[in-house]
């Protein structure tokens, strides 16, 4: 399927509308998506920034819109953050949705752990790995979830299997030591 703006390159951003029941799809290339910038036309100005900014700025304690003087204070706190590489305060962050440089995840990083559980469940990546670079990734989530089992099973207190575990962790450390 071509792009419906230029109708030269393969349509690769594919967007559905439905308002009323009315179903409209919209079939556009990279390219022209990147000359239209962050808002894509028909969509009534929405970009993925609005919907980033819309994101930041839910409650992480579930209590909707009535804010305690508490957590009105926190939301303040955090308002105030800046990051002392480039200067991005966390309300400049939540208004564009772009962090300043590579630092500002580190200032920012406590107020976007919650973010990042509502909107993928975790914070940790547990998607699926290259062959070819997972190698050593592989190993080492293996690894993580042999020390899990094996915490379970000193807290049932099945120590046999414990045992059996702890000998794998061990082989298996030395595997990613020496590769």
């Amino acid at each position: 399927m071509n792009c419906e703006e230029c109708g030269k390159r393969p349509a690769t951003l594919h967007l559905t509308k439905i308002i009323n029941g009315e179903k409209t799809e919209y079939h556009i290339c990279e390219h022209c998506a990147k000359e239209k910038g962050d808002v894509i036309s028909g969509f009534n100005n929405f970009s993925i920034h609005n919907l980033l900014s819309g994101l930041l700025n839910f409650d992480p304690m579930g209590k909707g819109n009535g804010q305690s003087s508490s957590s009105a204070q926190t939301t303040a706190q955090a308002k105030q953050l800046r990051c002392e590489t480039c200067g991005l305060t966390y309300a400049q962050f939540s208004k564009s949705g772009r962090f300043g440089c590579s630092d500002c995840y580190q200032y920012f990083g406590e107020r976007l752990d919650p973010l990042f559980r509502r909107i993928h469940g975790n914070t940790n990546h547990i998607g699926k790995v290259p062959e070819r670079t997972g190698g050593q990734i592989k190993l080492r989530k293996e690894l993580e979830q042999l020390k899990t089992a094996l915490q379970k099973h000193v807290s049932t207190e099945e120590f046999e299997k414990a045992a059996e575990i702890r000998d794998r962790i061990r082989a298996l450390e030395q595997r990613i030591a020496q590769s």
